[in-house]
C-alpha cells in the first residue's frame, strides 16, 4: 500500500488536539490497514520514531426524521499514534493528504 492510502487525513477535535499536548496524534486510516503499517506510514511521512499504535473502529450513527431514519454518519477506522518521548510535528494539519 502507499502512504497516502493508508494515512488519509488527520482528525481535527478539541480531544485530538489536547492530546497533542501529550505527544498522540489521532488520524483516520484506511480499513485494510495494521498496526505495523500505520507505523511505518506515520514514521516515513513525518520522520518521528513512533512509540505506540492504537487502532479504534467507529460505528453508524443514524438520526431519526418525521418519516424515516437517515445515516448521519459512516463508519470509520481512527488510529491513535503515541510518539516517542519530546518527539514532535511541527505542522501536523497542514500535510496535504488526498482522500
Amino acid at each position: 500500500m502507499n502512504l497516502f492510502d493508508i494515512i488519509k487525513k488527520p482528525v481535527v477535535t478539541e480531544k485530538s488536539q489536547k492530546w497533542e499536548l501529550s505527544w498522540i496524534y489521532t488520524v483516520i486510516i484506511s480499513k485494510g490497514a495494521t498496526k505495523v503499517d500505520v507505523k511505518n506510514a506515520f514514521g516515513q511521512l513525518y520522520w518521528v520514531k513512533v512509540a505506540s499504535v492504537n487502532i479504534v473502529k467507529t460505528r453508524e450513527k443514524f438520526r431519526n426524521t418525521k418519516t424515516w431514519v437517515a445515516l448521519k454518519k459512516r463508519t470509520s477506522v481512527k488510529a491513535m499514534i503515541r510518539l516517542a518521548w519530546k518527539d514532535r510535528i511541527s505542522d501536523f494539519i497542514k500535510l496535504k493528504i488526498k482522500d
